[in-house]
């Protein structure tokens, strides 16, 4: 990771639990998420491959790792957002994610951009 201002990806992230995919009686638990990825550096960067780390509330965490994001791997100048939604499902009504995105930028620097963890439940389960 740099902490260097010339790399700085920031990552957001929203969460939507998917009710009508859901079926709770059976330990399947949909949600989607929006994540906007904003290139807050100075040089441009793409997006090479994501790593994720999604965990239920038995502690069962499913690893994912693949090229680009839905297909795709963006290149942003500076200044410039990507923003894209995807889903998961889990055994488990609450759970979290987090994770990174390998960077690389135009002058060949190579850096990951920190996912921080947030939280899938559905409304009203977390207080």
């Amino acid at each position: 990771m740099s902490d260097s201002p010339e790399y700085h990806i920031e990552v957001n992230a929203e969460t939507t639990y998917i009710e009508e995919q859901s079926v709770p009686d059976d330990g399947r638990y949909v949600f989607a998420y929006t994540i906007t990825i904003e290139n807050a550096g100075s040089v441009a960067a793409q997006l090479l491959s994501r790593h994720w780390l999604i965990t239920d509330a038995n502690g069962k965490v499913q690893e994912v790792r693949g090229e680009g994001v839905v297909g795709e791997k963006p290149n942003l100048q500076p200044g410039e957002s990507f923003r894209y939604t995807s889903g998961t499902m889990l055994e488990t009504e609450v759970g979290s994610m987090r994770g990174s995105y390998q960077m690389v930028a135009e002058d060949g620097h190579e850096f990951d951009a920190e996912i921080a963890p947030f939280s899938l439940s559905p409304p009203r389960t977390l207080h």
